[in-house]
């Protein structure tokens, strides 16, 4: 047995002769406290999941884990939009890195009003944010919004009705300026055949059958009308867009993706 009197063997810490560098090595998976601003009520105190990596240089057999949790767990107070900074600091010092990498995605919640009746709900969206510093810093927005969206084909080709499914619209953005996650959201779903709501009565129900018969959309639709509603904001300064439509007629989804400015 070990004498656990004698300085223990920092086998990560040894040498490594294969002469490759790693990208990123780290953690995944870690949940944690977040704080995310709320256009509402100034904070919205939600649950993280952290991805926190580094480069790794080629002469390091591997990296210290335990310290990504401790550089964690040290900005507790700060792990905010405005705290992200000083956590990638923190994690190229503790680590002796050229270079970290933070992604964290969680859920966001707001109020939504029935549109015609006004019930109040709760919609969640998946939202996250990814940082990097890597010399500069680079920051980027994750939103995921399910809207409705109504087939244009069918509607023109049928006597009555026309078919319609959950879409969603992911969108990974850079800003020139401060955007809230509130107004992503809603630039988004104002793109849609309709958006959707928590708690519905049938006033509401009637409102946002007819809204979606009124305003078809394919995949291809949402994808430029996002884009558009991108360029007339004028505060994305690059941004990528994805639709997935799961189809209610068929067996597969319909798909469509863009992307500007990366």
């Amino acid at each position: 047995m070990k004498d656990l009197r004698s300085p223990l063997t920092d086998v990560q810490n040894s040498p490594d002769d294969r002469n490759i560098s790693i990208d990123r090595v780290g953690v995944r998976k870690i949940k944690y406290p977040i704080r995310v601003l709320d256009r509402a009520s100034g904070v919205q105190h939600t649950i993280g999941d952290f991805t926190l990596t580094v480069n790794l240089p080629h002469h390091f057999k591997g990296t210290h884990m335990s310290r990504f949790l401790e550089a964690l767990n040290e900005h507790k107070s700060e792990v905010s939009v405005d705290g992200l900074s000083s956590l990638l600091k923190s994690l190229k010092d503790r680590l002796s890195a050229e270079s970290a990498h933070l992604e964290v995605r969680f859920p966001f919640f707001m109020t939504k009003k029935a549109p015609v009746t006004g019930k109040e709900g709760m919609m969640e969206y998946a939202c996250g944010f990814v940082a990097e510093s890597n010399g500069a810093e680079d920051f980027e927005i994750l939103v995921e919004v399910p809207v409705t969206t109504l087939c244009p084909c069918s509607k023109e080709i049928s006597e009555a009705g026309a078919h319609n499914q959950r879409g969603y619209v992911s969108v990974r953005v850079r800003t020139r300026e401060f955007v809230w996650i509130e107004e992503i959201v809603e630039l988004i779903e104002s793109c849609a055949s309709c958006d959707l709501y928590p708690v519905l009565k049938r006033p509401d129900e009637k409102y946002v059958t007819e809204k979606a018969y009124a305003t078809p959309r394919f995949v291809e639709d949402m994808v430029r009308e996002v884009a558009l509603a991108f360029d007339r904001d004028g505060r994305f300064s690059t941004y990528e867009i994805e639709v997935e439509n799961h189809e209610s007629i068929h067996a597969h989804n319909a798909y469509a993706y863009l992307r500007r400015g990366f």
